[in-house]
């Protein structure tokens, strides 16, 4: 495979049970298969003697303004996105095949970023609730406005038909 950063041919490793493709004598970024990164993005799943093993040879800047086309998928560009609400770490990711592109010490960095999967995602709760709180707040008392107005027209229905006419369960009707 090619490396998207340099443009070295990469070199498959295990790690931990799992084949990633490495840039040797590269930039020394990783290539994650579909669901494989979730597999090692915590520091205690992944080896600390193959992150100090790698050595970028050739430093590769990651340009940010510039996408980068998949390893894998022919013609297809990654997106690259922050990989947390913590907004710190920028990981390319491939919308076709969802692979991930770590270019070299990302992985470092993301480690560095929560102690756990449930740290991680409680400050994706805070940041969601700090940005859209209020207005996801306003909508669900407005779904529950709208329900509350279905179940009134519901027993209206239920008064003037018996109730085998309307679809649902025969005691509540469509509600």
């Amino acid at each position: 495979m090619k490396c998207p950063a340099c443009s070295n041919q990469t070199t498959t490793k295990t790690v931990a049970g799992i084949q990633l493709d490495v840039c040797e004598g590269g930039c020394a970024g990783i290539w994650f298969d579909q669901f494989e990164f979730k597999k090692l993005d915590e520091k205690h799943e992944m080896p600390e003697s193959f992150l100090k093993a790698l050595d970028a040879t050739k430093k590769v800047d990651p340009k940010h303004g510039e996408s980068r086309s998949c390893p894998k998928c022919d013609d297809i560009a990654m997106m690259r996105h922050f990989y947390s609400a913590k907004r710190q770490v920028e990981v390319d990711q491939c919308p076709n095949c969802a692979g991930f592109w770590l270019d070299c010490g990302e992985l470092t960095k993301i480690h560095t970023l929560f102690a756990k999967d449930t740290d991680r995602e409680a400050a994706n709760e805070r940041f969601i609730q700090e940005a859209f709180g209020a207005e996801l707040h306003t909508m669900a008392l407005q779904s529950q406005a709208q329900l509350a107005n279905a179940q009134k027209i519901a027993r209206i229905f239920r008064f003037l038909l018996p109730s085998y006419y309307i679809p649902g369960k025969q005691s509540g009707g469509a509600f």
